[in-house]
């Protein structure tokens, strides 16, 4: 087991100092590597309406996006898996080479997803084949950020090990960034209707011009300083996997690294830009190309906030922008969100107030699954859906029969309805337009978007403060000869499972609720814990190397 020895070469300290030119060229291609494959992976997110409608048809609208959500939560699911497969190797054999494998895994399995027939072309296939696809970019994914992450932290000197590894955290907001522009782009250059039949899969296929310029970057570049050190000491572990678990203190600091840091990260930055870009197409109804563009324009700014707090961290140490981050989203997580849709469509929180909706009825819950699993869903279940799905908040009433009132004053429902769920949402959007409310696609006005844009911005700085030295932080908590195993396997286990599966189980919650916010609770609870572990057990003060934290 690779355990501390006294008189064991420090590998963090016993390195070649690189150049600068060798620095930029790290930071150069780590990032723009890094930025191709988080873009691979979003594109799924950024188009979820459009992979919806062609590998996840139904009449359910609700499920339908549900499935959407649990095909992106699926690649998150697998990135645990990918962390131990390619922590290991990148332990052993390397941090380079790894992550040469992990970009090359991705960039196909992306590609892959533009070439996938539609399912009205082979039926199940196309779900399962696209599920496939996600499963193999979760594996390239958890090998691919402990690499980059680890390789630029091995090149930097400590005293700016955060401001150099900010341009990787910076760099997965890049890849978001990334993700919009060429959607735009596409939208832009092709017809809508041709992108909505075949446009939308040039965003996936374009993934493999992205890989060759990936390749061509991260081939230039040599195997990490510290690893070249340990390997000349003979300091390499035995077995990356179980010593992770096994030398002293590790399991601890797993631990923290998971719920601690990991948790609170990954939830934010899941809130502050999946969850707004689905809150603002559907269920306040804003235009698709109104809101890309609000989030390309907060996205861009936000990678400097990145950078700014890695840097920030150098001088102050880890863990304060993260605990300050922390408790700012527990006190505006929900402020933000209702901000949003206030100026997103007043129109439509106006019409709720002034017209309250009050269903009643017998067995009055929804089954959001109900369809996939053969499942009869009550007929007051699919008035509370459709309502969900149509963004209005209502009020539930037990009672014998089925009824929907609004603003006191009864609506009829008819039989058909409970028959498809278009002939109902079209006939209950119907009648509530009558009452005031607003379903068509909104164009809010300028002060109304800027104040959008606020919002969205004041949470991606949120997500800066929680993102920006994580990098460096993990680099720092673990051993040089298991380090990529190490912060690997908690880092990608919750955002894998605690982040990539907000999105579906946010959706759920509202689903279950009627209440478009009540998902958000979800981010508050995860967030709150993390407080707490994150209090308990990040260290104070300035940064330190692994060997000066834990000198005997």
């Amino acid at each position: 087991m690779a355990t501390p020895a006294a008189g064991q070469v420090s590998a963090d300290k016993a390195v070649h100092e690189p150049s600068q030119k060798e620095i930029r060229l790290v930071i150069g291609a780590s990032s723009a590597g890094t930025i191709f494959e988080w873009y691979d992976f979003f594109i799924y997110g950024t188009l979820f309406a459009l992979i919806g409608r062609a590998f996840f048809p139904g009449d359910n609208e609700t499920l339908q996006i549900l499935l959407v959500w649990a095909g992106f939560a699926i690649g998150f699911g697998f990135r645990p898996l990918g962390a131990i497969l390619f922590g290991y190797l990148g332990d052993k054999l390397g941090r380079k080479y790894t992550f040469l494998v992990t970009v090359t895994l991705m960039g196909i399995a992306t590609a892959g997803v533009g070439l996938v027939p539609n399912a009205k072309t082979i039926g199940l296939w196309a779900p399962a084949i696209v599920i496939f696809l996600r499963i193999l970019q979760g594996l390239a994914l958890g090998g691919e950020y402990g690499g980059a992450a680890i390789y630029v932290a091995e090149h930097a000197p400590s005293e700016k090990r955060g401001f150099y590894t900010s341009f990787i955290q910076a760099s997965v907001v890049g890849g978001f960034v990334m993700s919009i522009v060429v959607v735009l782009l596409c939208r832009a250059l092709i017809p809508e209707a041709a992108f909505e039949e075949w446009g939308w899969r040039v965003p996936f296929l374009l993934s493999i011009v992205l890989l060759g310029i990936s390749l061509w970057m991260r081939l230039k570049l040599n195997e990490s300083p510290v690893f070249r050190a340990m390997k000349a000491a003979g300091q390499m572990a035995g077995n990356p996997f179980v010593e992770s678990f096994t030398y002293p203190g590790n399991k601890k600091r797993i631990f923290i690294a998971l719920f601690g840091v990991t948790g609170i990260l990954t939830t934010i930055w899941y809130s502050a830009f999946f969850s707004s870009l689905s809150f603002l197409q559907r269920d306040m109804r804003v235009e698709s190309s109104i809101v890309e563009i609000l989030m390309l324009c907060a996205a861009l700014i936000s990678m400097v906030f990145y950078v700014l707090v890695g840097k920030w961290s150098d001088k102050v140490g880890r863990k304060k922008p993260i605990m300050i981050g922390a408790v700012l989203t527990l006190f505006l997580i929900f402020p933000m969100f209702w901000t949003m849709g206030k100026l997103a469509n007043p129109g439509l929180q106006e019409a709720a107030e002034a017209n309250p909706v009050v269903v009643s009825g017998p067995a009055c819950t929804t089954d959001p699954f109900a369809e996939l699993f053969d499942r009869e869903q009550t007929d007051c279940g699919k008035v509370l859906e459709t309502l969900t799905v149509s963004g209005v908040a209502y009020e539930r009433v037990a009672a014998d029969d089925l009824s929907l009132t609004v603003g006191g004053q009864p609506v009829a429902i008819e039989q058909s309805w409970m028959e498809s769920g278009s002939a109902r949402r079209d006939g209950i959007q119907a009648a509530l337009t009558q009452r005031g409310f607003d379903f068509s696609p909104q164009s809010p006005p300028w002060p109304n978007l800027l104040g959008i844009f606020g919002v969205v911005l004041l949470a991606s700085f949120l997500s800066g403060l929680t993102y920006g030295s994580v990098a460096a932080l993990l680099t720092e908590m673990f051993p040089p000869q298991i380090r990529y195993s190490s912060m690997s396997i908690p880092y990608h286990i919750g955002a894998g499972y605690l982040g990539g599966f907000l999105p579906l189980i946010a959706g759920f919650i509202v689903a279950r609720t009627g209440d478009i916010y009540a998902g958000l609770w979800y981010t508050w609870v995860v967030v709150a814990f993390g407080i707490v572990v994150a209090w308990w057990g990040l260290p104070d003060g300035p940064p330190k190397d692994f060997e000066d934290q834990h000198q005997t």
